[in-house]
């Protein structure tokens, strides 16, 4: 095989590979093997038709296109390898020559950009501090106490505010039914907003075994568009009425939600918790501003394909983070009437600087010559061996090659953060 390379303008680069006859010829003995199993040739059982016959029948182009599919993939890597290329997106290819005599071929390729880097050493930002105060702290225990909460069934009063209450309720639009619209015995937490608005509100001061209609109005952007904007009517009849009650806040509280034997131990841990917390906030929130700052110093024209890329990718987080709520991407844009498109944009305010970002972060790992050596490799086994509780060898024999490649690469990125931070 022979290359040949040629510069172009933004970061492209055209290759001239040459395949020669005998690989070539390679390739047309795999594309007739591979197509001669669906072919119909006269005087012949389907798929036994010699290779001769066929080129007589249809003539020695006949295998042209598959045998080029067959002998492209080596010589567009051997070539990319040999010329040590970084594409960042699929080439656009052009035969150019196709015949007994070989292939030959043209591939423009674009590359990663190339990176200008600007001030990177010694760059000031400034660290955001967080405090954690007493209400931090007593909106904590608060959110324990309502972990604990019991609900203790009522029958001498109507319903309350915040009480749990259960019901049936069928529901109607200009006196019919509708999808969704009925439900027998429903748990309703009053005051939750969980129901269309002003049907909670109506249940209050009603009591067990009583039934009611409550008049509602279906919300403008209600997501079944064929009720938003409607008046509904809820015939409801209520069974029961709970109400919350809350633990004792003392030593014995602690005991229960803790391993600490009172309460002061108790809040101290939420403290220190806490301040842990915000430390950790604090130091991303520093090396965030301090990278991007790190990245508006320098200089770099990033190719269109690598943006949408890196759209493709928040689209991807974006539909996991919206699958670990239970809801699919299509029925988010069904409830918000929003499109796939809108959301894209969205993100496109993002992916320019997650890719610039990253260029830069990789631009000054090259020109710093930042490493994961095999000892900093080894130690961070050791410590997920310990973690998992599992014997280091055993824990190492686990891990697939991209594990490893992800070690090795939060090594480095550490190691680049702590540079830029002057540690």
């Amino acid at each position: 095989m022979n290359c040949t390379m040629e510069k172009l303008e933004k970061d492209q680069v055209r290759l001239t590979i040459e395949v020669d006859a005998e690989q070539f010829e390679k390739g047309i003995v795999a594309a007739y093997r591979k197509m001669v199993k669906s072919m119909n040739i006269p005087g012949f059982r389907k798929g036994k038709a010699p290779r001769k016959v066929i080129e007589q029948f249809y003539g020695p182009a006949i295998f042209y296109e598959e045998a080029f599919k067959e002998v492209y993939p080596d010589a567009y890597e051997k070539a990319i390898e040999d010329n040590d290329l970084q594409p960042v997106d699929y080439p656009e290819v052009d035969i150019t020559d196709i015949g007994g005599d070989g292939v030959k071929f043209t591939a423009t390729v674009q590359l990663k950009p190339t990176v200008t880097l600007g001030d990177y050493k010694g760059i000031k930002v400034d660290r955001p501090e967080y405090t954690v105060t007493d209400e931090d702290v007593q909106a904590e225990v608060d959110r324990a106490l309502e972990r604990s909460a019991r609900w203790i069934a009522v029958e001498d009063r109507p319903v309350q505010d915040g009480d749990r209450v259960t019901l049936d309720y069928a529901g109607t639009v200009d006196g019919v039914a509708f999808e969704g619209g009925t439900a027998e015995g429903q748990t309703l937490n009053i005051g939750s907003g969980m129901f269309i608005p002003g049907f909670e509100e109506q249940m209050v001061g009603m009591n067990p075994g009583e039934e009611k209609d409550l008049n509602v109005k279906f919300p403008e952007e209600y997501q079944a568009k064929e009720l938003a904007g409607k008046d509904a009517v809820f015939h409801v009849k209520l069974h029961d009425i709970k109400e919350k009650e809350l633990p004792e806040l003392d030593d014995e509280f602690a005991k229960d939600v803790s391993e600490f034997d009172t309460l002061d131990e108790y809040k101290a841990d939420i403290r220190a918790k806490l301040e842990e917390q915000n430390k950790q906030r604090a130091d991303a929130e520093y090396e965030n501003a301090l990278i991007e700052k790190i990245a508006q110093n320098a200089t770099v024209e990033i190719p269109q394909v690598m943006i949408e890329r890196q759209i493709d990718n928040m689209m991807r987080e974006f539909e996991m983070r919206l699958m670990y709520q239970g809801l699919r991407l299509d029925d988010y844009f069904t409830i918000t009437g929003s499109k796939a498109e809108d959301a894209r944009a969205e993100f496109a305010k993002d992916a320019d600087t997650r890719v610039k970002v990253q260029l830069v972060l990789e631009a000054i790992q090259e020109a710093e010559k930042i490493e994961a050596t095999p000892e900093e490799l080894d130690a961070e086994i050791a410590k997920m061996a310990e973690q998992a509780n599992k014997p280091v060898e055993e824990y190492r024999a686990s891990l697939q090659p991209q594990d490893m490649a992800y070690l090795t690469d939060m090594i480095v990125m550490r190691k680049t953060v702590a540079l830029l931070k002057g540690e």
